[in-house]
């Protein structure tokens, strides 16, 4: 069985390897894999829970998703309290577990994936994903739906926007059909900065030097059929230091 932690803790960070630990003891048929995103990055959590959901492989593959910046509160929270965990069994069989948090779930809510809430404690520890859900997603794996609640409805995820920076400083995002036909110079726009970019239909198909505004490797089936997310790609250069590092979230503007 396959279980990828998407969260926030940082590359290599202690946290990743004693999630990994307390899943070892719980799960110890389990592969488990780490997907660092960004400090409180819900957007990419959710880009990243989305891809490795809807994506091919084993149907009894895990997602578990953690990124909680206990922003749905202001007050003070009382026993390190957060944002409640969810869970979702996708038509292929795939479990999706994460905590409810911003945009962490909503690319898979927007497919029309039901959401439920898990009954399991939203406190008790600063680092609940080591000490408090790992229990919940192993029983869940054995498939105890008992601790299925009531369903859960989560915010739209942002349209038109950077949802991911990929190694490379491609830009992903939430833009899903050409905004001109492949060949058109446009001018692009990710907060302060600006810069010309060739819609293509293809990351490659421009010269070396252009950044190409194109359906890229990552996307999923959706009820119209697949999704492909289109992302800037600058070819021998790097899309996200030409627009400043832009965070996920961040509106896509194009520009005729």
């Amino acid at each position: 069985m396959l279980l990828t932690v998407v969260a926030d803790y940082g590359t290599g960070d202690l946290a990743f390897a004693e999630v990994r630990q307390r899943f070892a003891l719980l799960l110890p048929e389990a592969d488990v894999s780490a997907i660092p995103v960004p400090p409180f990055d819900t957007v990419s959590a959710g880009f990243c829970v989305a891809q490795l959901a809807f994506g091919e492989g084993p149907a009894d593959r895990v997602v578990y998703a953690n990124v909680a910046p206990r922003q749905d509160e202001d007050e003070p929270r009382e026993d390190n309290a957060g944002e409640r965990l969810v869970a979702a069994r996708l038509e292929s069989g795939v479990l999706v577990v994460g905590v409810a948090a911003g945009a962490s779930l909503s690319f898979l809510a927007a497919e029309g994936v039901p959401l439920r809430a898990v009954n399991v404690a939203d406190a008790g520890s600063q680092f609940r994903s080591r000490d408090v859900f790992p229990a919940a997603v192993a029983g869940l794996v054995r498939g105890d739906d008992s601790l299925l609640g009531d369903p859960v409805t989560v915010a739209a995820p942002p349209q038109r926007a950077v949802v991911y920076t990929d190694g490379y400083g491609n830009l992903k995002t939430s833009w899903y059909d050409a905004p001109a036909e492949a060949g058109t110079k446009v001018r692009v726009r990710i907060g302060n900065a600006e810069a010309e970019a060739m819609v293509s239909d293809g990351v490659f198909t421009v010269p070396a030097g252009t950044i190409s505004f194109a359906p890229g490797s990552s996307g999923w089936p959706s009820g119209t059929g697949q999704r492909a997310c289109y992302e800037l790609f600058a070819r021998g250069g790097n899309a996200a230091e030409i627009f400043g590092y832009p965070p996920s979230g961040a509106p896509v503007e194009v520009l005729r």
